[in-house]
C-alpha cells in the first residue's frame, strides 16, 4: 500500500497512548491533564492516513500504556505491527518516533 496511503477513518489503526503522571515529575498528577491538552496539536502530526493517535493521562493503572484498536475492537501488539507493515512502517519505529516526540514536548512543557 505504501506510506502515502489513506484509509477510511474506521479502518485506521487507533493508538491510545496513556502517559504516567510521573513523567512530569513529583507534581505530575496535577499537570498531566494540562500537558495532554498542551501537546494535542503536536501529537496530531504523528497521525497519518492510516494511524489515529490519542494521548491521554494514565489514571487507571490497570489499563495498558499503549492500546491498539480498529473498527471498535482491540488489537494485540503483534496485530498492530502487521497492520503497519502494510504501509511500510514498523511498530518499533512508530513507538520510537512517539517517545522521541514526547521527550521533547515534556522538556518544552517543563521549561527545560
Amino acid at each position: 500500500m505504501g506510506s502515502a496511503a489513506t484509509v477510511p477513518e474506521e479502518m485506521k489503526l487507533n493508538v491510545i497512548c496513556r502517559l504516567e503522571p510521573g513523567c512530569l515529575g513529583p507534581e505530575g498528577a496535577s499537570k498531566i491533564d494540562d500537558f495532554c491538552q498542551y501537546i494535542l496539536d503536536e501529537m496530531n502530526a504523528l497521525n497519518s492516513g492510516f494511524i489515529s493517535l490519542a494521548v491521554v493521562p494514565r489514571n487507571d493503572k490497570s489499563l495498558p500504556e499503549m492500546q491498539f484498536n480498529m473498527s471498535g475492537r482491540k488489537l494485540s501488539r503483534d496485530q498492530a505491527g502487521k497492520y503497519l507493515q502494510k504501509f511500510d512502517k514498523s511498530l518499533d519505529d512508530f513507538e520510537g518516533e512517539l517517545e522521541g516526540k514526547l521527550e521533547v514536548l515534556i522538556d518544552k512543557f517543563m521549561g527545560y
